[in-house]
């Protein structure tokens, strides 16, 4: 492991933390990694105490959104220390966000091991109860301050966790989709693929509205067509339409990258099981509906891993998926990923970075 340079907090929130109601970015572990970009090149970075920062009025990012993030958990092994699900696809997708927004690219195994030195720190705070994990969360920012639409010339990465538990409250329980027809998140050639503020920032208001409609999520279509499948706003989706898994493809230019979505089609070509990434109509979901082909709907992602849907909502008309129920599939691909992430069963596919402590 890289040496970092590692200076601890005197103080902890530990005790403060409710470990029975984790709930999803409520609580902060200790410390951060921070490293800057500063005459050109990227500085050697730092584990510091978790902490409030300063701000400038004019910090760019405040006024013009060149930001991106990342998402990622480390799970409490059941035969000691910790994995770190699939950091290397989290190092790559970084990049492919800070190229779309003209943000310096970080050296991908000097991320890998900042997460692993700031995991390693802050150890204790990784909850010890399947179902809940370390979140891990890093941001980049353009961190010059000026006025003036143009990049940065200086940014800042941070790396900060969190204890949590799942994402949803329903847990498992299957979700209610509300499938938007009036507003769109992004479009072709836009920011879709990169994983940033601007992305969740559009995706708000319908957000908003479809919770206020008793909805847990937003179902986006593509801008052109308004009837092509794009992704629900936390989490992709994939539809088992008479047998097979079909999702959108990540050649529409219009969705993120998920690593659960590879994740899972790789397990379902393990399985045998017929899959296709394919352009796919909102209307033919609802068509395979009618003739009793549509057997299960479910998003995946890193903060819920899978998550049913049990009904969508379309222009006035609902339809129920599986009763109601989460689906034989759906609940097979969450035990067998939650499985490797806890180390309940052999990571044959080298997917865990294990940390022994």
């Amino acid at each position: 492991m890289t040496q970092i340079k590692t200076t601890l907090n005197p103080s902890t929130r530990f005790d403060s933390i409710d470990w029975d109601n984790l709930a999803f970015g409520k609580y902060f572990s200790d410390h951060v990694y921070i490293a800057d970009y500063i005459d050109g090149k990227w500085q050697t970075g730092e584990i510091v105490p978790y902490a409030k920062m300063e701000m400038d009025p004019a910090l760019c990012t405040l006024h013009y959104g060149q930001t991106i993030f990342e998402g990622l958990k480390a799970f409490k092994n059941v035969n000691g220390g910790a994995n770190i699900f699939r950091p290397d696809m989290n190092a790559r997708r970084l990049n492919h966000s800070a190229r779309t927004l003209c943000i310096p690219e970080y050296d991908e195994n000097l991320f890998i091991e900042a997460i692993k030195a700031l995991v390693e720190t802050d150890k204790k705070f990784i909850p010890q109860h399947k179902g809940q994990s370390l979140y891990i969360r890093p941001l980049v920012y353009g961190s010059g301050n000026f006025l003036g639409v143009h990049t940065s010339d200086t940014y800042r990465l941070i790396i900060m966790s969190s204890p949590v538990a799942s994402y949803y409250a329903e847990g498992l329980a299957p979700l209610k989709i509300l499938v938007s027809h009036e507003w769109v998140r992004t479009a072709h050639g836009g920011l879709g693929t990169a994983k940033t503020a601007a992305n969740y920032a559009a995706s708000l208001f319908a957000g908003r509205r479809a919770k206020e409609l008793g909805f847990s999520q937003v179902l986006w279509l593509e801008s052109t067509s308004m009837d092509y499948i794009d992704e629900v706003g936390a989490m992709n989706i994939m539809f088992v339409i008479d047998g097979e898994l079909i999702t959108p493809p990540l050649s529409q230019g219009t969705l993120l990258a998920g690593v659960t979505r590879d994740t899972v089609l790789k397990l379902a070509q393990e399985m045998g099981l017929k899959t296709s990434e394919r352009q796919i109509k909102i209307s033919e979901v609802f068509a395979a509906h009618k003739a009793g082909k549509l057997q299960e709907v479910f998003g995946t992602g890193t903060a819920a891993v899978i998550s049913p849907v049990g009904l969508l909502s379309w222009k006035g008309e609902e339809i129920t998926i599986n009763n109601n129920e989460i689906g034989e599939l759906a609940h097979k691909f969450f035990d067998t990923i939650t499985a490797t992430q806890h180390g309940e069963t052999e990571d044959t596919h080298k997917w865990n970075v294990h940390l022994n402590f």
